[in-house]
């Protein structure tokens, strides 16, 4: 008989089953619902929907059928695509600029030394506590007097600049060898060139967790561009998602299918992203 290596009675101990077990668990509760949101986007019967809701039926694909995807598509109140492109120009502006000014303004805290720097760090950092719904009445007011609602403008300017963004920044630059930057300014560079042409493409897995984290945020921003948008003309997914749930009558599996593919896009930018992002959380960046 041949002897059990090792290896083998680790996999095989009770401590490692039920490791194995708990996180078997923790997965089947976290990928239940998105399991029961596609299935049911698959079933064309309204009434088999409601059936299968309240057992072991809502995870069992029936009849699989696109008609439930062909309906939301076809809708003209509320138009999918249009609130897509909506959703997409707003979360690319923001990730886009809110990238370069956070980098910037993360580059001046952590590699300058000018005074008052500290002091503005701290509000930085104490910023990052603040909830985005306390700001709402008093930035409603203003934009409202700029002129700027029912716009794109509107979703994007507010929240380019990022606290917790800035913050992500200042913790990977500040980990840099401060040699790169002697060694490049001895060669005549200068602080802007230092920036863009040493510290940022240094800096892939910090930007790739800064889009995604900003990118999620924003992507299902729901209480300002309710607040600011008024038609479908300017509004994002989240809102769209929350306007066809409530429409009468309500079916189920239309609702399941615009959910579904409001949350197909923000799956793919993850699953893309992924290795910078855990390159990013290994490497400490997000460390205090």
């Amino acid at each position: 008989m041949a002897p059990v290596s090792s290896r083998a009675l680790r996999l095989t101990s009770p401590a490692t089953l039920l490791t194995y077990a708990a996180m078997l668990a923790a997965a089947s509760i976290m990928l239940g619902p998105l399991v029961v949101m596609l299935v049911t986007s698959l079933k064309p019967d309204t009434l088999q929907i409601v059936q299968d809701l309240g057992g072991v039926g809502a995870f069992i694909p029936g009849p699989v059928s696109l008609e439930n995807y062909r309906r939301v598509l076809a809708d003209q109140q509320m138009p999918f695509l249009r609130f897509l492109v909506n959703t997409l120009v707003v979360v690319v502006s923001i990730v886009g600029l809110g990238v370069i000014v956070n980098s910037m303004a993360a580059y001046c805290l952590a590699r300058r030394r000018f005074r008052g720097r500290d002091l503005l760090l701290a509000i930085i950092i104490a910023l990052i506590i603040v909830p985005v719904e306390s700001l709402a009445v008093p930035l409603l007011m203003m934009v409202n007097q700029l002129g700027w609602m029912d716009s794109y403008h509107v979703q994007i300017v507010p929240f380019i600049a990022h606290p917790f963004s800035i913050f992500l920044f200042y913790q990977y630059f500040a980990k840099l060898p401060k040699d790169l930057d002697e060694a490049a300014a001895m060669d005549g560079a200068s602080a802007w060139r230092i920036y863009w042409s040493i510290i940022m493409p240094l800096s892939a897995p910090v930007i790739a967790t800064v889009a995604i984290l900003q990118g999620l945020e924003f992507w299902s921003a729901y209480l300002w561009p309710l607040m600011v948008t008024r038609g479908v003309e300017f509004r994002p997914l989240s809102v769209g998602v929350a306007q066809f749930f409530g429409q009468e009558p309500r079916q189920w599996g239309e609702v399941m299918a615009f959910a579904n593919m409001a949350s197909l896009p923000v799956i793919i930018a993850y699953l893309a992203f992924q290795r910078w992002f855990i390159q990013s959380v290994v490497g400490s960046a997000v460390k205090g």
